[in-house]
């Protein structure tokens, strides 16, 4: 694989795990926002959310979904090529739905959730476009090379 191929791989790496890092933080920001809400507190401490009570499942699904996209961070540097690839296509995809399931209740949600949608969008994009670095090099290129 020639220098400029392992140079593109590494760029494709680097914005898939870019793009999960900005819509983690985006994840993130959205929740602290909603502790300025006033009320959200106060109802926290009642043991409910949104009329639902608190219960430990919940509070699981909650850190399983904000783990899956710390591993695709890392997951973005390591996996080789098309496990890479699959995995960012099938699990932004999974995020989109869910993000957009879940919707807004306010303006600052809904900035949030578009940026959101925006990244993981930008990580489909990007995998999808993404080809394969270790593939041998057409007849045009090598004619070009000479």
């Amino acid at each position: 694989m020639n220098m400029q191929k392992q140079i593109l791989a590494i760029e494709t790496k680097a914005k898939l795990s870019t793009l999960w890092l900005l819509f983690l933080l985006n994840i993130i920001f959205r929740d602290i926002h909603e502790f300025i809400e006033p009320g959200f507190v106060q109802e926290i401490m009642t043991g409910t959310l949104n009329g639902n009570p608190i219960q430990e499942h919940m509070l699981l699904l909650g850190g399983i979904m904000l783990e899956i996209p710390i591993t695709m961070i890392f997951l973005s540097w390591v996996l080789p090529y098309r496990a890479n690839r699959r995995a960012n296509i099938i699990v932004a995809a999974m995020y989109i739905s869910i993000v957009v399931m879940v919707g807004t209740t306010d303006l600052d949600d809904s900035f949030h959730l578009v940026a959101e949608i925006a990244a993981l969008s930008l990580v489909i994009f990007s995998a999808v476009r993404w080809r394969n670095p270790s593939l041998k090099r057409n007849a045009f290129d090598a004619a070009v090379s000479s």
